[in-house]
């Protein structure tokens, strides 16, 4: 029987439209397993893609590292003891740990996430000021739209100068206003405009990213009265050395020069970019896992429910499939046809759902970016063409498992046994 058969199509579709109601309720369990996985495969890549956000551009070879307040007492020094890092312990780190690459310290006002009160003439906004120096590009990228961004002679002669991101500007700054060249006052002190900057990934764009502002570390202690304390420190490994290598070596390093137990495990606080990509990561693929697991198996109940169905058409049709034998119809002939009417039942249902899938998450992706939702964790829900395929190829194998009971059934019915039947 050939595939593009007038004849063969017109008879599947009088089968499917002989009982409508019988079609559609059993065609259901399909379109709502196929329906069900996209919109849960869609959800899972907006939580990865929310996640994912919050690393941005990051170079995943690196690490943080701030100090906390002591947990054992040491040589003499009492637990609980506050201290702050220093700027030498950027040049200690570099000569002691050959596997390091940037060493980059920053400070930020008001402290981890604090932001400050920003003015520029009679505009005002609240954003993150952060005393950083030139190597914190290595750490975290940023893509320079007009100006430029911080050197190391700003960092040498404590240059106030800044660099905003694109929101710093939007708030300040009218439309088609030139920024740079232009001031701004941070916490009574004024500073230079000399860059404007965004994401360099705008997939992966963070809000908060585009709420910073940029100075010379140099000139923020200055200004700021920070001494020559730092925040904390983002250190960047050379390439091939691992940071979960490094990692206790940094701070074994920072505990010989401020004085702290090596036995402290409070002293500082630490957090490995490599480590938690990489449990992210992991997670998202038991997450994807599960997903398809708890859809597949939504989708098989839909396929059981098709193979019998149609086995009772089948039985509903045993005087014509033993017409069929009577007058030469092949074993095969008769597969062929009962599989051709699964595969387009299933596929039919399944299309709907995949169609509708789609849809809604485009309309929830849209309605996030209309009221402009912003979200950490959850991101641009979507579903890519691989998936749409893996879907397409479920679906059609779906169709085709479904049928082979009936099918096979079907091509074992005696032809003298049918004719004698009723119906």
């Amino acid at each position: 029987m050939k595939f593009f058969d007038r004849d063969k199509w017109h008879e599947i579709w009088v089968v499917l439209t002989r009982n409508p109601l019988r079609t559609t309720l059993t065609a259901f369990g399909v379109f709502w397993g196929i329906f069900m996985l996209i919109l849960m495969l869609g959800s899972g890549k907006g939580l990865e893609n929310g996640v994912t956000t919050n690393f941005g551009s990051m170079a995943t070879n690196s690490m943080f590292v701030w100090s906390q307040r002591t947990s054992v007492p040491y040589k003499g020094l009492p637990k609980g003891r506050s201290f702050s890092l220093k700027n030498e312990d950027v040049d200690i780190l570099m000569d002691r740990i050959p596997e390091i690459n940037v060493v980059a310290p920053r400070c930020q006002l008001g402290g981890y996430r604090g932001t400050q009160e920003i003015y520029r003439n009679n505009v005002t906004g609240s954003f993150q000021v952060m005393g950083d120096v030139p190597e914190f590009l290595e750490i975290k990228p940023v893509k320079i739209l007009e100006g430029r961004f911080l050197n190391q002679r700003d960092v040498e002669d404590k240059r106030k100068i800044a660099i905003i991101g694109t929101r710093v500007r939007q708030v300040l700054f009218d439309q088609g206003e030139e920024a740079i060249g232009d001031f701004i006052r941070i916490s009574g002190v004024y500073f230079k405009v000399v860059g404007v900057f965004g994401n360099i990934n705008e997939s992966q764009s963070n809000e908060s990213e585009l709420e910073s502002i940029y100075v010379p570390i140099s000139a923020f202690q200055q200004a700021f009265n920070y001494g020559d304390q730092v925040g904390w420190m983002s250190i960047n490994t050379k390439k091939g050395q691992k940071v979960s290598d490094v990692e206790p070596k940094v701070i074994q390093v920072l505990a010989e020069q401020h004085m702290v137990s090596p036995d402290d495990k409070r002293a500082f606080g630490h957090w490995n970019v490599e480590k938690n990509f990489l449990k992210m990561n992991n997670l998202f693929i038991g997450i994807n896992f599960l997903i398809w697991l708890v859809g597949t198996g939504t989708l098989l109940a839909g396929v059981i429910g098709i193979s019998n169905i149609m086995l009772v058409v089948v039985k509903e049709r045993t005087k014509e499939i033993g017409v069929r034998k009577a007058i030469g119809a092949r074993p095969w002939t008769i597969i062929s046809q009962i599989v051709s009417e699964t595969v387009v039942l299933t596929a039919i249902a399944g299309y709907i759902g995949l169609v509708i899938g789609v849809a809604l998450l485009e309309g929830i992706n849209y309605m996030l970016e209309k009221f402009n939702v912003q979200s950490d964790m959850f991101k641009h829900p979507e579903i890519d063409f691989n998936v749409a395929i893996t879907a397409t190829v479920v679906i059609v194998i779906a169709g085709a498992i479904a049928g082979l009971i009936p099918a096979y059934k079907a091509s074992k019915i005696d032809p003298v046994l049918a004719l004698k039947s009723e119906g």
